[in-house]
């Protein structure tokens, strides 16, 4: 008996705006869709996945299965107008299966639906027919006349919300669509209402979703996604703790002589991984000099073979009032944390152009906001993240990767010369940051800022 994941792809995303559906919409690096299939192609409780696409997005579709080469999609079929429409073209595709078999129906734009939400519908579907996913509600629903006046508040504990995936067993959806279709009645908002409307006798369980698992709808639903992804404690590493995918990998770390650099080093070094590390001070290799950096990759190049990952930790941080600092400091911090990180780039590119590797960058907290005293600092490492995003949507199509690493306060030999002696217990350490690092370039991820926090959160 087959466990089956249908994605809904086949909205026009009026709502959200834009010359392609919101599901083809880029999200740090990747189509919204993207990492919806990922999650169900991933999951080892799915066996097959069947998408459902507008006629003229079928063609984008299949270049996306191409280039992420899922090996569970076994059809691309057309939707309709209507939601009613999009999941009977799904159970058309699927005659011939077992009534048996579990169905899950999900939406292409809830990208962040987790390995759990669809465990937990597959073990429902042992005991009930039909599922849904809800969450609790923490606004008071009302309901409504045509006015526009208040006619009902229900009581809001018994109210929840609904999201993806809607689990079935393929024969109950089936029948209840074939009795929608016996009377003209397509004007359901989801699957489980088609249920509920044509067969009453069928009890709808429950299980619980998730406030991550946003629909992508308007615009801020797409800020509010990132920022999800950001956080290194949700990111659902493919390869768990195993840092076995570094064995005979060839990483090159800028700023790897100290701090986290170096950390990232002694770790790599540990799980069977080639490691190169550059500096002023170590070795002489200034990155505010491109052709300084071209060279030294160029030799690193010829001594080893191929370079898998680039990573860049070099930063500078001078703590004065902006007009203190004089044109030597000015130039040192532009040139180090902004000139520097584009040099890299520039320089490693060939490189991880043949190995289909990842740059990692690497900011700050203070890029969300400016911090007194290091203003240029502050805004150096903003210009990082902007420069990290754009930089994955420009080589995405050449299959490299960039990500950039955003911890919270570290114990570096920089931030105690700049702030002194502090309390162990306020700051990350710099093993701590290395270990989340070197667990994201065995990531797929392009484009994505992670966050990482001593809170977890």
């Amino acid at each position: 008996m087959k466990n089956i994941a249908v994605i809904l792809s086949g909205g026009s995303g009026s709502r959200f705006g834009g010359a392609l559906p919101k599901q083809f919409t880029k999200l740090a690096g990747k189509a919204i869709i993207e990492y919806t299939i990922d999650v169900f192609q991933n999951s080892e409780d799915i066996d097959e996945i069947i998408i459902v696409s507008q006629t003229q997005h079928i063609h984008h579709t299949w270049e996306l299965i191409k280039k992420n080469n899922w090996s569970k999609i076994t059809k691309v079929v057309t939707g309709g107008a209507e939601r009613f429409d999009s999941t009977y073209s799904a159970l058309t595709a699927l005659r011939g299966n077992e009534t048996t078999c579990k169905v899950l129906f999900h939406d292409a734009v809830r990208p962040l639906v987790t390995q759990q939400i669809i465990s937990n519908c597959l073990i429902a579907l042992q005991d009930f027919d039909a599922v849904d996913v809800v969450i609790s509600s923490a606004d008071t629903l009302v309901e409504v006349y045509d006015d526009g006046c208040i006619s009902n508040i229900p009581n809001r504990s018994f109210m929840r919300r609904g999201q993806t995936p809607q689990a079935f067993t393929l024969g109950t959806i089936q029948l209840a669509y074939s009795k929608a279709l016996e009377i003209n009645r397509k004007t359901f908002t989801c699957d489980c209402g088609v249920v509920r409307a044509m067969l009453p006798q069928v009890r709808v369980a429950t299980v619980e979703g998730n406030e991550r698992n946003i629909k992508v709808t308007h615009p801020v639903d797409l800020f509010i996604a990132e920022k999800f992804l950001q956080s290194a404690h949700d990111i659902p590493f493919q390869n768990g703790d195993s840092f076995k995918f570094l064995k005979d990998k060839n990483i090159v770390i800028f700023g790897g002589s100290s701090g986290i650099g170096w950390e990232m080093k002694n770790l790599a070094l540990v799980h069977g991984a080639h490691v190169e590390i550059a500096s002023r001070s170590y070795n002489q290799v200034d990155i505010c000099n491109l052709e300084n950096v071209k060279a030294y990759l160029s030799g690193i190049k010829e001594k080893i073979g191929h370079i898998d990952y680039v990573v860049n930790t070099a930063g500078l941080l001078i703590k004065k009032p902006i007009d203190r600092l004089n044109v030597e400091e000015l130039t040192s911090l532009i040139g180090v944390n902004y000139t520097g990180a584009v040099n890299v780039a520039i320089a490693a590119k060939p490189y991880l152009l043949e190995t289909s590797g990842m740059l990692m960058n690497f900011t700050s907290s203070s890029y969300t906001r400016g911090r007194a005293f290091y203003a240029v600092y502050s805004s150096t490492n903003a210009a990082i993240v902007n420069f990290t995003q754009a930089l994955a949507e420009e080589w995405d199509n050449e299959d490299i990767r960039v990500t950039c690493i955003n911890p919270e306060r570290t114990a570096t030999p920089m931030r105690t010369a700049n702030f002194g002696i502090e309390p162990a217990g306020l700051l990350l350490s710099a093993q701590e940051v290395a270990l989340t690092s070197l667990k994201v370039l065995g990531t797929q991820n392009t484009g994505i800022i992670v966050d990482i926090r001593k809170d977890g959160r």
